[in-house]
């Protein structure tokens, strides 16, 4: 029943999802090869749509003297200027396409920032990047009208909550609204009869942590345990792992860009080269929608480090779409010592560091509500030798500039379900 009442709402919502969902999984076994020369084909075509039809592009690429036709090889997209995000929200109205589309969606973001964003994206867009989504679930066996849990913001007016209901029904999936003790083990209940569990990394680690530490029954029948919107953390993996039976995988993406990165059965990230195309500039990563043509993308500085794996890393599952091996952490963020200013990304270097040398895997958040001190909100118990650990490799990165605290055994604070590792009130 469920396939039906999913496929009726598909065809009426997405028409062009079946087509791009059959393209996608006949490319996923295209060589390197036959990706890029399809990649520069879709970015000629959207290069050749912004100066066409957009105010912006048109004035931006005749201030450098740049026209569609001096794009003729995928390295040529250098020539054109990064678009930045503070470029992208002043510009909204001008980087929309004057094109007509037979049906469009408005798609917003908040933004880790607060600023938010909001866009009108082409069903073919729209329907492209649901495909990818769905493609990933094909890797492991899913299919997208199976029963599913869900775990994302639940922050509802009525209004909303009864759109959500039937939305939810819509697409076989329930989720949770409180971690109240009986109406999350009624939550852990329909776990039971779910294909696969989705949503935001942190919260699926805490609904872990309580199905471990209550002893509650462990669903048999999950396949899939997908991570988006936040960075896994390493110690979520074992907590994942043992109260689901599966490890947790990994998406990648935003609304601008839509689907990046999904990771394979392997455990890499593939990048997704038919939607997107990705660049490296000094850790940091600019994306191209190759699909979005409503509102063109291009070199986008999406505000993430990232690191690309060699052209030559081959992988065991076969793809041969380029990996993405790490996603380092979020640009931007200063943290403010008594002298100097650091960046946010020490954090991650810090906790991975530690994972990595002293296999101590720990869940944190770091709170700064005044300059020269830091609060490191730690979960687990720490032993004396833990504590040394971490102080040692804290104080490697802000020498004598900081002053630190730390609190063990924290419940760590989220955001309308999102956590922020590093909380600044500066």
């Amino acid at each position: 029943m469920f396939k039906q009442i999913f496929k009726l709402g598909q065809n009426f919502r997405n028409p062009s999802l079946n087509k791009i969902y059959k393209f996608l999984k006949a490319s996923e076994n295209w060589t390197i090869s036959q990706l890029e020369e399809y990649q520069l084909e879709r970015l000629k075509k959207i290069i050749s749509i912004a100066y066409e039809s957009t105010e912006f592009y048109k004035k931006t690429f005749d201030e450098i003297g740049i026209k569609p036709n001096d794009i003729e090889t995928l390295e040529d997209l250098k020539k054109l200027p990064v678009l930045t995000k503070n470029e992208l929200l002043s510009n909204v109205e001008e980087i929309h396409s004057s094109n007509t589309f037979k049906k469009v969606f408005i798609a917003s973001t908040s933004g880790t920032t607060g600023n938010s964003l909001s866009f009108k994206r082409n069903e073919e867009a729209d329907s492209f990047n649901r495909a990818s989504i769905f493609r990933g679930y094909s890797w492991y066996g899913v299919l997208p009208w199976d029963r599913n849990g869900y775990f994302w913001g639940f922050n509802f007016t009525k209004k909303e909550q009864k759109k959500t209901e039937i939305l939810d029904f819509i697409q076989n999936r329930f989720r949770v609204f409180s971690y109240e003790p009986s109406s999350f083990n009624l939550f852990v209940n329909k776990l039971q009869k779910a294909t696969f569990i989705h949503g935001y990394s942190s919260m699926i680690y805490q609904t872990a942590k309580l199905i471990n530490d209550r002893k509650l029954p462990k669903p048999k029948k999950i396949k899939l345990v997908k991570g988006t919107s936040e960075k896994i953390k390493e110690s979520y993996k074992e907590e994942v792992q043992k109260a689901f039976g599966v490890k947790i995988t990994s998406e990648y993406g935003a609304t601008e860009s839509g689907i990046i990165a999904f990771e394979c059965l392997e455990g890499n990230m593939h990048l997704n080269m038919e939607g997107v195309l990705v660049e490296e500039v000094n850790q940091e990563i600019l994306v191209t929608n190759l699909q979005l043509e409503s509102f063109p993308i291009i070199r986008y500085k999406l505000g993430d480090y990232i690191k690309l794996a060699s052209k030559n890393k081959k992988c065991a599952c076969g793809m041969e779409h380029r990996i993405l091996e790490e996603i380092t952490g979020r640009i931007g963020e200063n943290v403010y010592g008594n002298i100097e200013i650091y960046p946010s990304l020490y954090f991650y270097y810090i906790f991975k560091n530690l994972d990595k040398e002293k296999e101590l895997s720990l869940n944190y958040q770091v709170i700064q509500e005044e300059k020269g001190k830091l609060k490191f909100k730690i979960e687990q118990n720490l032993s004396e030798l833990n504590k040394k650990d971490l102080l040692q490799e804290i104080k490697k990165y802000f020498k004598q500039d900081m002053e630190f605290e730390i609190e063990e055994n924290c419940q760590i604070q989220s955001k309308n379900g999102k956590l922020k590792s590093f909380i600044s009130k500066i």
